[in-house]
């Protein structure tokens, strides 16, 4: 199995789609790669693989190995500033054109699942994410059975869960934990996505989605909870364009004052910036909170096992 040089699994779910699985995923990757981990990303939504465009890889072309396939590069390993390699693996990149759709019946899901599974060869990794669709149908029961039957049991470590803070997201997002209880999953953490709203013209974060319902969901099943991620557009300019984040004057987020110094403001041709991602991400409002959720998922997976 190609699982073999991989630590630690974690997926990422939800019952529901629109929660931003993706987004927390992308983020989780870079801030474990921060932490100095080598990490691996297997997209498994099928019919909506974003992985690829979040890491501004779309055009990046799958090498055929004897047997498999070999997982897309984001960026190497650089132990001089304690970053570790980045590796991505998804659907996305084995279609013709990114607006093709994928039109397939339960057991060619199952089936492609269980390949991305088998035949592709990652490296060592320490943390391999698995980004997943919405519901709990063939995808995931395929997941999870392949999983528990074949991967080590110290390998997977459990699921962080995404939900909106609306009890309209809540109610789906439940079954995705009584999905985990039943399958035998471990529930690593609940993170409670588009919470807040960090304005782009002003210091103000506001509550457009309310707040709270994802803290309530995770209390009533007894998991932890790992924090409260706001909407802000600076992450969606640095993911579609590249432009690294700037902030006005007063930005607080989480009681934290992430504004730009002045002196990086002026003067910048942010169009010529070829920093890698995981050198501009920094820079944005939510690496502070996202450092702190991917602690917390490291001491919860380093307790199992």
């Amino acid at each position: 199995m190609s699982l073999s040089k991989v630590k630690h699994i974690v997926l990422v779910l939800s019952g529901k789609g629109g929660v931003g699985k993706s987004s927390v995923t992308t983020q989780l990757a870079l801030s474990l790669s921060l932490a100095g981990h080598s990490v691996g990303v297997l997209d498994v939504d099928l019919t909506g693989p974003s992985i690829p465009r979040m890491f501004a890889i779309e055009d990046a072309k799958v090498t055929q190995a004897p047997g498999g396939w070999l997982p897309i590069i984001v960026h190497e390993a650089d132990p001089s500033a304690g970053i570790g390699s980045l590796r991505v693996m998804s659907l996305g990149f084995l279609l013709p054109r990114r607006g093709d759709a994928v039109v397939w019946r339960g057991p060619k899901k199952t089936a492609m699942v269980r390949q991305f599974l088998s035949d592709v060869f990652w490296d060592e990794l320490d943390y391999l994410l698995i980004d997943t669709p919405p519901g709990t149908s063939d995808e995931h029961i395929s997941l999870a059975e392949t999983l528990l039957q074949k991967a080590r049991l110290d390998q997977l470590a459990g699921a962080v869960v995404v939900t909106t803070p609306q009890a309209v997201a809540t109610a789906d997002v439940r079954k995705e934990l009584n999905f985990c209880a039943k399958t035998g999953i471990r529930v690593l953490g609940v993170v409670e996505n588009m919470c807040g709203f960090v304005c782009p013209n002003c210091s103000e974060c506001t509550n457009i989605f309310m707040s709270g319902g994802g803290e309530v969901m995770a209390s009533d099943f007894g998991v932890r909870f790992l924090g409260r991620v706001p909407i802000d557009p600076q992450f969606l300019v640095l993911i579609e364009t590249g432009k690294r984040p700037r902030y006005p004057k007063g930005t607080a987020v989480n009681g934290q004052d992430i504004s730009t110094p002045s002196q990086e403001q002026n003067g910048v041709d942010e169009t010529k910036d070829a920093a890698l991602l995981v050198h501009k991400y920094p820079a944005c409002s939510l690496a502070p909170i996202f450092k702190t959720i991917t602690a917390d998922v490291i001491s919860a997976v380093q307790v199992i096992a």
